[in-house]
This record gives structure tokens, C-alpha cells and sequence, in this order.
């Protein structure tokens, strides 16, 4: 899937169309202090072996993909649901 670099979409700050950069979002760590992770961690650690089976060929055929639209006007930055792409490529508009 390419998407263009800039696009024009609805704004909830400015309540308004405006000029958009479009940005894929980065993966981050996660944090240690969720309880998740807290939990996980103390499912894990010691000499036993995994608390669960790893899932074998449950595995989808496309990510999701995660875009940050930045407002040119405002400056402010919103998100939109992911969508679903084997590809995914920023490529820049032609004039």
C-alpha cells in the first residue's frame, strides 16, 4: 500500500479539513511497571519453562499498520484505526 507523505483530512482540533503529514508509528518497549508485564515476568522467571505454549501458524497474513496524522495548521497530532497492509510505503506526492 503507498500512501502519499502530506494528505488533506478532517482535523478534531482545528474542526476543519487541513494539510496532514502522515507518519508510521514507531514500536516501542514496553513499559516494566505494567501489570501485564509484571505478571509476565513472574511467570517466567525462575528454571521452569514457558507459562504457555507458543501458537503455531496462528500467525495473520497482514499487519496492522498504525499512521499519526500531524496537522500543519495546529500542530497537534491524532491517530486513526490501523489498517491492514503486506506492504506498507510513504512515498512523496507528484505535482
Amino acid at each position: 500500500m503507498k500512501l502519499p507523505r502530506s494528505i488533506m483530512t478532517y482535523c478534531p482540533y482545528c474542526k476543519t479539513h487541513t494539510e496532514h503529514d502522515v507518519e508510521k508509528v514507531k514500536k516501542r518497549n514496553r513499559s516494566e511497571l505494567r501489570w501485564g508485564q509484571r505478571r509476565f515476568r513472574r511467570a517466567t522467571r525462575g528454571y521452569g519453562g514457558f507459562p504457555r505454549p507458543k501458537p503455531e501458524g496462528r500467525e495473520k497474513p497482514t499487519k496492522r499498520v498504525a499512521l499519526k496524522y500531524v496537522c500543519k495548521k495546529c500542530k497537534k497530532a491524532h491517530q486513526k484505526p490501523g489498517k491492514r497492509a503486506k506492504k506498507f510505503e510513504l512515498i512523496e506526492k507528484e505535482k
